[in-house]
């Protein structure tokens, strides 16, 4: 079975954030402060978190 990936917004996306970065959140699926979304574990998800990663918290399922 394939793993999983939790991912939690824990600061804003908005200001002093690349646009970049913003895009890269709301492609996880996040949205709000806040915000739990699951996604696959592969390679490409693992980029973005590791782009966006002073923003998120991830738990591996």
């Amino acid at each position: 079975m394939a793993k999983n990936l939790s991912i939690k917004l824990v600061r804003g996306a908005v200001a002093g954030v690349k646009k970049d970065q913003t895009a890269t959140v709301k492609a996880l699926g996040l949205h709000k402060i806040g915000d739990t979304v699951e996604q696959p574990d592969n390679p490409s998800i693992r980029g973005m978190i590791f782009k966006v990663k002073h923003l998120v918290e991830v738990e591996e399922n």
